[in-house]
């Protein structure tokens, strides 16, 4: 039985389970994302979902039919400091707010369900559609790593960005959250 983590209106989270693996390996691999991520093998998020209790794969998924419409990896479950990085962020259906409510069900759950005291993210410089949601969901620009990781033999930045938990409920408090359940 899958295990629900968060539900919002349209969508929902879930523990990722070994039937998602072809749907998480698509969406790391497709073109569009691609240029986007630092992609991971198969093997690794067998491990993860088989093992796994730092980092957890996420299905993000339509309530009423149960279709896949995005994938999270979330990292830092265990640490001491309740800080959490949200390590992949892959919404299949663009253009539909789907990322949006994604990113509300997200927060919900790390700061409602979890209680943790800071969330974080990295997103490659150029990434505007990306950082312009991350932006507008309450992550605040943190920092700049400069040329930190390497794509295809290019030096790339990534913009550091984080949410506090009472950043966080000083929006819920302006209504721009999810309603508490």
């Amino acid at each position: 039985m899958a295990e629900i983590l968060h539900v919002g209106e349209r969508l929902q989270l879930r523990k990722a389970d070994l039937s998602d693996l072809d749907y998480i390996m698509k969406l790391e691999y497709e073109p569009e994302n691609l240029k986007f991520i630092v992609p991971f093998d198969r093997d690794f998020h067998t491990k993860l979902i088989g093992e796994g209790k730092a980092a957890m794969d996420i299905i993000v998924e339509e309530r009423e039919t149960g279709n896949s419409v995005g994938y999270l990896m979330i990292n830092g479950l265990t640490t001491e400091a309740k800080e959490i990085e949200w390590t992949h962020v892959i919404i299949e259906k663009k253009g539909v707010g789907y990322g949006h409510e994604a990113m509300k069900l997200l927060k919900a759950w790390s700061f409602d369900d979890l209680k943790f005291h800071r969330a974080w993210m990295d997103c490659k410089d150029y990434n505007a559609r990306a950082l312009h949601l991350y932006e507008s969901e309450g992550m605040v620009r943190e920092g700049l790593i400069r040329e930190t990781i390497i794509t295809n033999g290019v030096y790339e930045n990534l913009v550091i960005l984080g949410i506090l938990d009472r950043e966080y409920q000083a929006r819920k408090k302006q209504g721009l959250e999810l309603p508490a359940k």
